[in-house]
């Protein structure tokens, strides 16, 4: 109970909300519209601890939970137990306030609570991780060679992990790792280092949160126009500037987008669960080196730093996609008038060659170059270079992940969103429909968009863009890349406060935007 924010935190409660408070405390509870039930837990936890009563009474409230929700006397004894392993004192102190919270609540307050935690068993086949960590083995079983990053919240937790499981899964046997770990002194020169590992031939990576992005921008662009592969993570915080660092949000999309200076467009994958987080944590080198490019992954503070359940992960089966890869001399003679950028598919990606090869030319260069790689300032080849470039770039859009699509029959209302809001849009959608709605979903997961978004926007009556920022990013992308008769049928519900998505918040949000701006 934290004094300096409780008139707040009141004033915050749906009505009907349940408040377990400390009368100790001495605060008001000034909410006729809520359930109001006081206990004196400081006074009741000094009885039993003079010196640690302001410790104990927290417990207080665990009993008074237990009461309410039905919680059995077990189950609390196997979590108290587990959490203080083995010191006997706590965890009968601790036991002994809980049991007496229960007894007061039983006593005391006339009220019978509507809800109850069901008991079950644990499901042997399932376990909860970070997104974070889950991104980090995917990472690892995706081949990754360099990781370079500098510490910065929520990101540090996917280098770390990668670090703690490198002994376990890359050993060499012979106390070395296969896989190279700088912590760089800056983003910037993470990012170089991304770029020089691609360059070499080996799949390097780094994570960061939207300031890093911001100062690795200049690399992005090398990348880009040089096209050396690379991964680059970002686990969104609240921005702009150093912003919330311990909140989420979803507002760095429209950067990764279009990073860097000039005209730029990149593969950005958007995992929605710690699922995808592995898989796309994979795929995201393969996507890398199949054009070319720097790929981002795209994650947040709630999907990346807090735990989800899994049931296991989709190992990749199949052999990593190096891309196009000139590996030997009779390769290369195949390839008539050979040049590094040269398109000789017609699909805008080049080949390459790898240093140690021995195959020349190993080039990539940042200025502006002909299909040799040779420097120009030519306008027709400068023009003829960022068509290419966007070609490539375009071609990504139905090999990469495609939205997950839910319709109804009636398709009255799409909702478009993407990410981290995927844990909270059953409970939207449930909330919608009650009002006599019919809602259908598409969550989007890759950038640039799949054919499938036009395709059920053009079969909804109307489509809103949810999104956890304030200026709908995705609704600005979609917009400018949708054909001119779909554009109106199209509206933005974007909100962010920092807290991850409440269901009630958006779906009032989206009822409002649906009823013409009318509260």
């Amino acid at each position: 109970m934290n004094k300096d924010t409780w008139i707040n935190d009141l004033e915050k409660l749906e009505p009907g909300t349940i408040v377990v408070f400390n009368e100790d405390a001495r605060m008001p509870v000034d909410r006729e519209d809520c359930v109001a039930l006081g206990m004196p837990m400081t006074k009741m936890a000094r009885k039993i601890n003079p010196k640690l009563g302001r410790l104990i009474s927290n417990m207080y409230y665990v009993g008074a939970l237990a009461h309410l929700l039905k919680i059995e006397d077990d189950s609390i004894k196997k979590a108290v137990e587990a959490q203080f392993k083995g010191k006997e004192k706590a965890i009968e102190l601790n036991l002994r306030a809980i049991s007496e919270g229960r007894s007061y609540a039983e006593e005391n307050w006339d009220f019978e609570c509507e809800f109850y935690a069901e008991s079950r068993e644990k499901d042997p086949n399932s376990f909860l991780i970070e997104g974070n960590e889950a991104t980090a083995l995917g990472a690892i079983y995706g081949g990754i060679n360099m990781l370079s990053w500098y510490p910065i919240t929520p990101s540090s937790s996917l280098a770390e992990s990668v670090i703690g499981w490198l002994p376990e899964l890359r050993s060499d046997g012979e106390g070395g790792s296969t896989c190279a770990v700088i912590q760089a002194e800056d983003e910037l020169s993470a990012a170089g280092m991304v770029i020089g590992a691609g360059w070499a031939g080996g799949r390097g990576m780094t994570c960061t949160s939207g300031p890093g992005i911001s100062l690795m921008s200049e690399f992005i662009g090398l990348s880009y126009f040089s096209e050396v592969p690379g991964v680059i993570w970002d686990v969104n915080r609240v921005g702009p500037s150093t912003g919330l660092p311990t909140r989420t949000q979803q507002g760095d999309l429209t950067m990764l987008y279009e990073a860097s200076h000039g005209d730029t467009q990149h593969i950005v994958l958007i995992p929605g669960s710690v699922d995808e987080c592995f898989e796309f944590g994979w795929r995201a080198f393969d996507y890398a080196e199949r054009f070319q490019t720097m790929v981002f992954g795209f994650s947040d503070l709630d999907l990346g730093m807090n735990r989800w359940e899994t049931s296991g992960f989709e190992y990749p089966e199949s052999p990593m996609d190096r891309g196009k890869v000139i590996r030997t001399q009779e390769e290369m003679d195949s390839i008539p008038n050979y040049g590094r950028y040269r398109d000789v598919d017609g699909d805008g990606i080049p080949y390459r060659t790898l240093p140690g090869s021995g195959l020349d030319p190993i080039l990539y260069r940042g200025t502006g170059h002909d299909e040799d790689g040779v420097y120009s300032e030519d306008p027709q080849v400068y023009h003829d270079t960022m068509a290419r470039l966007r070609m490539k770039i375009d071609g990504a859009r139905e090999k990469l992940p495609e939205p997950i699509i839910r319709e109804e029959e009636e398709k009255q209302v799409g909702v478009i969103f993407y990410g981290s809001m995927e844990n909270t849009i059953v409970e939207i959608d449930d909330m919608l429909e009650q009002t006599g709605l019919s809602v259908s979903t598409c969550r989007v997961r890759a950038l640039p968009l799949h054919s499938g978004v036009e395709d059920f926007i053009r079969a909804h009556e109307k489509t809103i863009v949810l999104e956890i920022n304030r200026d709908g990013q995705l609704y600005g992308i979609i917009r400018k890349e949708l054909p001119d008769d779909l554009v109106t049928k199209v509206s933005s519900v974007a909100y962010s406060d920092g807290m991850p998505p409440r269901a009630r918040v958006y779906a009032d949000k989206i009822l409002e935007e649906i009823s013409g701006g009318e509260s």
